[in-house]
């Protein structure tokens, strides 16, 4: 039997373009990059179809199900959600591990999020609250603090995770121990944790129950969120053509029995009363993925006629299955009015852009993973990934939390944090490092600092310590680093500047004094040796007088504009 059952997976595997085997004597899941790229589109299409049907109909219908003739139609210009918190918040964790790296820390992840402009509610909104206000993570999340803790909000944003760690689920746990903490605790991480982890199953496998079951895995099994999903399986077998019964029956424990539905954001309920617990919409979303039954319309419209948090819940079910079909499988309808250029509101991203952003990280995961990347006998890449057992984290109740980390934020991140956000675009918002830069260049004075790519110091960067990081403000309007200084007579004097720019982009460094022009250099990847760039500037013509300096990170072009610099000097001799 058991082997009857392998052989199957195997087969299964293999006509989804997926392969399983071993590499020494690590059992390995190899997927080819195109299949990966593929399905991590797809991915994102389903969130944002998920969503974008779903929305009139949101917490509308609650203890309830939504009549059929209440269904809203589909059209296909529905997909281009780019104004919905339900996808935009997750493309700020995107963006900090663009940034920082998968490797990032937990502080920098809640600065980014403080810093966000987008409008929140629940535990996102309570928890952006307390990280502006000095409380940093984990103890944003913390029921002490955050009467929202075991709300929907992680589980909402968790397919991120997924999306960039195909069968890796062990990331997807520590990626929601990072950022699924700075808002939810308890039950309200293991949503995200359990999300993530059907989207990292996703890629290799098209059978729900199985998918499910992996979600299930990466969360610790006493939890109440466990039992949840255990009963809608459970019920599922019992009944697998009748949805509303085992609608019926979830609302009767997860809805209605106090025991199960806490006093925190969500009480106990019936028809008409609120829900946003993350166990309640954790199971409408596996409602829409096992009674949907493959089928892209049936999936998000019985996740959606299940109430409540109406748009989420077929948003999370519409990425889960649309990862398993492909991009090149998805029904036109769904992606034929797409807006490349459409950008999600208070990032950086279109969609183009947020496809090669998952690229770029899946990279990273991968390696990571310790798995690596081959070139098959067609020549096409290959991802070849370890087979790892998902370790759950310790179990936590909202009910009975442990002790707060006492964690707080020093008075520098704190100068980071009321900084507005990063938009990616029109930057109109200044940003105040005077601290950081008197800490690489004292004396200096900083004007029109533009808020783009977190401004500020970075402790160590590109393999230098106590880097400078400036953003021009504008197109036209540079960030100017200035300083007024005596060229002493009878020496040689110059100026030493060591500067970088991110690897995705340039910009033009231009220096002037008493406003006339001495040098200007594009710094990018052809002037730049190992990421740095060594300029030199003679100040000796004005020997004996007393000149204002001015530094321009001037842009060139406006993308990925930030200055990097290492070292700002005059010398004499």
């Amino acid at each position: 039997m058991h082997r009857i059952t392998l052989t199957l997976a195997l087969v299964a595997l293999i006509a989804a373009g997926c392969t399983v085997g071993t590499h020494g004597r690590q059992e390995v899941r190899r997927l080819p990059v195109t299949e990966y790229v593929s399905k991590m589109k797809a991915g994102w299409i389903g969130q944002m179809a998920g969503v974008g049907w779903g929305a009139p109909t949101e917490f509308k219908f609650k203890g309830k199900i939504i009549p059929e003739d209440r269904m809203p139609k589909w059209k296909p210009g529905t997909i281009n959600q780019f104004r919905q918190d339900d996808i935009y918040v997750e493309m700020t964790f995107l963006r900090t591990l663009e940034v920082y790296g998968l490797d990032c820390s937990i502080r920098q992840a809640g600065i980014d999020f403080a810093k966000s402009g987008y409008r929140l509610w629940h535990a996102n909104n309570a928890g952006r609250t307390n990280l502006r206000k000095g409380i940093a993570p984990p103890d944003s999340g913390h029921p002490q603090f955050n009467k929202h803790a075991d709300d929907i909000d992680y589980q909402i944003e968790a397919d991120y995770a997924g999306l960039i760690a195909p069968g890796m689920p062990n990331l997807v746990i520590r990626l929601g121990e990072k950022f699924g903490r700075l808002m939810n605790y308890g039950d309200g991480v293991y949503a995200g944790q359990f999300v993530g982890g059907m989207y990292a199953e996703a890629f290799f496998e098209n059978d729900m129950v199985k998918i499910v079951e992996a979600g299930l895995r990466c969360i610790p099994p006493q939890s109440q969120y466990a039992e949840c999903i255990r009963d809608v399986l459970k019920w599922y077998q019992a009944n697998p053509d009748d949805w509303p019964k085992t609608w019926n029956l979830i609302e009767e424990k997860y809805h209605k029995n106090p025991a199960y539905t806490h006093g925190l954001c969500s009480k106990p309920g019936g028809e008409g009363a609120f829900s946003i617990d993350a166990k309640l919409n954790g199971a409408y979303i596996i409602m829409g993925l096992l009674y949907g039954k493959g089928d892209p319309d049936q999936t998000i419209i019985i996740s959606t006629r299940c109430g409540q948090d109406s748009d989420c819940n077929p948003s999370n079910a519409g990425g889960v299955l649309f990862t398993t079909m492909g991009f090149e499988k998805i029904p036109d309808r769904f992606k034929s009015a797409l807006d490349p250029e459409g950008k999600f509101s208070h990032t950086p991203y279109n969609f183009p852009a947020l496809i090669e952003v998952s690229k770029k990280l899946v990279r990273q995961a991968v390696e990571k993973a310790g798995g690596k990347i081959e070139i098959d006998n067609t020549g096409q890449e290959v991802f070849v990934i370890p087979v790892t057992e998902p370790k759950p984290t310790k179990l936590e109740h909202v009910g009975k939390p442990g002790p707060i980390a006492n964690s707080k934020f020093t008075d520098e991140e704190m100068e980071r944090i009321k900084a507005p956000a990063p938009s990616g675009g029109k930057s109109a918002a200044k940003i105040d490092i005077s601290k950081a830069v008197a800490t690489v260049a004292p004396g200096w004075k900083v004007a029109n600092c533009g808020a783009d790519m977190d401004p500020g110091l970075r402790r160590e960067w590109g393999g230098r310590k106590n880097v400078l990081v400036t953003h021009p403000l504008s197109r036209t309007t540079g960030c100017t680093l200035s300083k007024k200084v005596e060229v002493p007579a009878g020496k040689k004097t110059h100026l030493r500047l060591v500067v970088a720019h991110d690897p995705r982009g340039d910009w033009t460094l231009i220096v002037k004094a008493g406003g006339v022009q001495l040098a200007r250099q594009k710094i990018s990847k052809s002037t730049a040796k190992d990421g740095w760039t060594d300029v030199t500037v003679n100040l000796s013509p004005m020997a004996g007088k007393t000149v204002n300096l001015e530094l321009l990170n001037q842009a060139d072009g406006w993308l990925w504009e930030a200055g990097f610099w290492a070292e700002i000097r005059i010398a004499s001799e």
